[in-house]
This record gives structure tokens, sequence and C-alpha cells, in this order.
């Protein structure tokens, strides 16, 4: 009895965090369609969400947000696919450069957009180094990399925190396989590259999607890099809800709520398939193990 008394307190402060969290969350839905008692809006309604899907800005704004986490995503994982492989061909996968690779991931994306603009603008480091070694004649030559449409500077910001997730979430179960699958491929005949390949790379694939999943709904619900170092038009989907909601017009608080509650229906679409894929992996595993 005392334990259980025990577990449910150190779970007490889980639970309060849950419960305003879902109580904030309750409470934006039921705005989004169109019940806010304090603006006199009693009558729910499904006229925001129609009014934003007829919108072309939206889909603009949800094509940027989509653009954005896909790409930073892909490229993410493959970087840290590569970064992973380094580590086991190295054997660096303890000590000071695991420590070296969790300082992004802990650092706020807010740090990371002021390293971005000072390194990668055309009055940053970067440019004032290559225009050093006489590389450019002048700050123009440098490309511009930040506030562009393709959001060259976002991608960059989240390729710096995501690599390093990548790697820190992969690189566990990726040297686990190759010291035993890929090191039984070895003393068959296979070059090590060759057992990365057939081997351990296709067997980390399970790990590899989870943490592409993971990086892609985060990603796409992020406002900060897209709102410090994105372009006017378009605005990613996050940015276009904030600033909505910060709208000095009350009435358009519904609106606002309606852009995130389509941000909440996306994500859990993820969450969905993230949790059927792990589903479909488990029963294989437990298929496996019935006909063992």
């Amino acid at each position: 009895m005392r334990g259980k008394a025990r577990a449910a307190l150190l779970l007490l402060p889980f639970l309060l965090l849950m419960a305003v969290f879902l109580a904030g969350l309750l409470c934006g839905l039921v705005q989004s369609l169109g019940v806010v008692p304090s603006l006199g809006l009693t009558e729910p309604t499904l006229e925001y969400y129609a009014r934003l899907l007829a919108s072309p800005e939206l889909w603009r704004s949800l094509g940027c947000s989509l653009y954005l986490s896909l790409v930073s995503s892909a490229l993410a994982v493959t970087g840290g696919v590569v970064l992973c492989a380094a580590l086991i061909f190295s054997g660096k996968r303890r000590g000071w450069v695991m420590r070296l690779l969790q300082l992004p991931i802990m650092l706020p994306h807010v740090l990371v957009a002021l390293f971005v603009m000072n390194i990668l603008s055309q009055s940053g480091l970067l440019a004032r180094l290559c225009y050093g070694l006489g590389l450019i004649s002048g700050q123009e030559g440098f490309p511009d990399l930040l506030f562009d449409a393709h959001g060259a500077g976002i991608i960059l910001g989240y390729l710096w925190k995501e690599i390093p997730f990548v790697a820190f979430f992969v690189v566990d179960l990726m040297s686990m396989v190759s010291d035993n699958l890929g090191e039984a491929a070895r003393s068959l005949g296979a070059t090590p590259g060759q057992a990365f390949l057939r081997v351990t790379l296709p067997l980390s694939l399970p790990a590899i999607r989870d943490s592409f999943l993971i990086i892609l709904a985060f990603s796409f619900g992020a406002y900060e890099l897209p709102f410090l170092l994105g372009p006017t038009s378009p605005k990613a989907l996050p940015v276009a809800a904030y600033l909505e909601y910060l709208s000095p017009d009350l009435k358009n608080r519904p609106e606002a709520m309606a852009m995130n509650g389509i941000m909440l229906f996306i994500s859990l679409g993820m969450a969905w398939l993230y949790y059927l894929l792990f589903k479909s992996r488990t029963r294989r595993l437990q298929g496996g193990a019935d006909d063992d």
C-alpha cells in the first residue's frame, strides 16, 4: 500500500501537467467552433473551418509548413544515418563525442535562430570570413539564406538540432546490430561497407523511421524558427495562427484556434501513423517469437 501511495505521489506532477494541457486543448477546440462567451459567441459552428479551407492563404501556409518539415526531416535523417555510420566505423560511440551531440538537442530554438543569424546572414561571421579570404567583394555577394521563400535558414537551423537527435536516437541500435550481425557478415567475407548497407542499415530502419516521424511532427508544429527566420509570405501555418491570435480584433480568435485545430488534426494523423507502424512491428516480432 505504501508503494502505491509513493507511485501516486510521483505521478501527481505529471497528472497535473496533463490536466492543464488537456484543459487548454479542449478550450482551444471549443473556441475553434466559435464558442467564446466573453465575446458574445455562444453557438457552435464550423464556419471558421470552412472559411479557412476555402482560403488560398491557408493552403499556401500549410504547403510551406509541410515543405519545411518534410525537407528538414528527410535531410536530418540522411545526415543522422551518415553520422551514425561515422561513429560506428571510428569506434567513437561513447564518451565526449556523445556528450557533444547532446548539446544542440538541449538548446532552445530561439538560441539556434540567433546562431543562424550571426553565422549565415549577409553580415554574419561566414560572410565576413569569405570577404576576408577574398572570395566575395562585398556582403551582397554572399548568398541570402535568411528570410527567403525556400526557407534555407530555417532548414539549416533544424538540421543543426535534428541531425544529432537522429544520431542519438539510432546509434545504440545500429551499433548493437553492427557488433553482432554486422560482424557475422564481415566474418563471412563482406566488406565493412557491404555489411553496413546490407545488414546494419536495413535492420536499423525501424528506429530511423521512428526518428523521422518524431522530428516531422515536431517541426511541422514548431513556430520559433519560421517566425524568426521565415519569409513575410507565405508564412508557415504555426506563424500564421500565432499572428492571428495576437490580432487586436478579438473576434479573430476563433479563426486562429481553427488554424490550431487543423494543425492538431494533422499532427494526430502523424501520431496515428506512428502507432500503426509500431503496432505492425510489434505484431511481426510476436509472430516471429511464436514461430520459434
